[in-house]
């Protein structure tokens, strides 16, 4: 389990197949935990064992700092393990993750901008006439019901706008590595990576190497690093 800013997620094996899934985190019990981290804020009302609980020093990341979010450790050591080679993975959570790794699986740096719906609350709470969109209502660029570009209702202008913003920044941070690499290969996860990856296949049509959307790509690393979450390990 990973406990998020937002949600919690969650992942179980069943044979060789992963199944994930995601809650609110006042509706998650939690029972039989094999092991879980956490980037959010952990409910104090919540028992979670400790000793099961996974650490930054636990991902094996070259070069990662202390204060690096477990949850881009986790992303950039799977995508790179993964791949093999250099990679850009753009995790479009709370807020959109931009963790760039070597080819030699080195942490070499990042930059972090508010998500889609941070971004779309602070509008309508940092102005007067612009509304707050209800958390169910998510675009979906490129889907037939979408109202175009250029939109007149305004939530939907404040949709397109903000999701293009950020589609737009995770094409600019890929095509500029591309050009140092042309090897690296962009990586899209978080829970708003789905809607905003037709923005970011758009963007970079006919110049660069097509994106991979990751959904799992946290919990699948949890799961590689489970054989570390003994209880009887040293901390």
């Amino acid at each position: 389990m990973l406990i998020g800013n937002s949600r919690w997620h969650w992942a179980r094996l069943e044979g060789t197949e992963l199944i994930t899934w995601h809650s609110p985190p006042e509706s998650a019990p939690v029972t039989r935990l094999q092991g879980w981290a956490a980037v959010g804020k952990v409910p104090i009302e919540v028992k979670l064992p400790e000793e099961r609980r996974l650490r930054l020093a636990d991902v094996p990341l070259l070069e990662a700092p202390p204060w690096l979010g477990i949850d881009r450790a986790l992303a950039g050591w799977q995508a790179w393990r993964q791949r093999g080679g250099p990679v850009l993975v753009a995790d479009a959570g709370t807020v959109l993750s931009l963790t760039r790794v070597d080819g030699e699986g080195r942490f070499v740096g990042g930059r972090l901008i508010a998500g889609l719906a941070l971004q779309l609350r602070a509008m309508a709470a940092g102005t007067a006439v612009l509304p707050t969109l209800l958390p169910d209502r998510p675009a979906r660029w490129g889907d037939q019901a979408n109202s175009g570009s250029w939109p007149r209702e305004t939530g939907a202008a404040m949709e397109e706008g903000v999701g293009r913003g950020l589609a737009a920044a995770v094409v600019a941070a890929a095509l500029e590595l591309m050009q140092q690499d042309p090897e690296l290969e962009l990586v899209i996860t978080g829970g708003d990576g789905e809607c905003l990856l037709p923005l970011i296949v758009e963007g970079l049509a006919g110049r660069g190497r097509s994106p991979r959307l990751w959904p799992a790509l946290c919990l699948e690393a949890m799961v590689a690093l489970g054989p570390l979450l003994r209880p009887d390990r040293d901390r």
